[in-house]
């Protein structure tokens, strides 16, 4: 799996999608516009995958729900918020470390400017 070849193919989608829509959308809308996009370009795309939280024994099945996972590689969690805060990529990289994946995108459709609302995190923790 090329990780850059797939963040750079999602990132593109990203942009068509806000350059077609604009911000101001439910992040429901740009859900399902981003994964029909990845689809379209031959992306395999996963929608609210269950991420199971493991605490001294206790499995919670779906502790946590990761927004799109593309080609089983990477996670994006979509947003319309008026700017990413710590939280969110705090969130990001818990669900980095539970699965395992090494890459993670946060896509906000919230920005004038696409650019602006994209952050790249990578999980190194082993």
């Amino acid at each position: 799996m090329d990780l850059k070849a797939c963040t750079a193919d999602i990132i593109d989608s990203g942009y068509c999608v806000h350059s077609t829509l604009g911000p101001g959308l439910l992040e429901s809308a740009y859900h399902k516009c981003l994964a029909h996009e990845l689809r379209l370009r031959g992306r395999s795309v996963c929608w609210k995958v269950a991420i199971p939280v493991e605490y001294k024994g206790l499995r919670i099945p779906v502790g946590y729900q990761a927004d799109l996972v593309i080609d089983d590689a990477v996670i994006v969690e979509v947003k319309t918020v008026d700017r990413i805060h710590p939280i969110h990529e705090a969130q990001l990289l818990t669900y980095l470390r539970l699965t395992g994946l090494t890459v993670g995108l946060i896509l906000n459709f919230h920005e004038t400017l696409f650019r602006d609302g994209i952050r790249r995190l990578v999980n190194n923790y082993k």
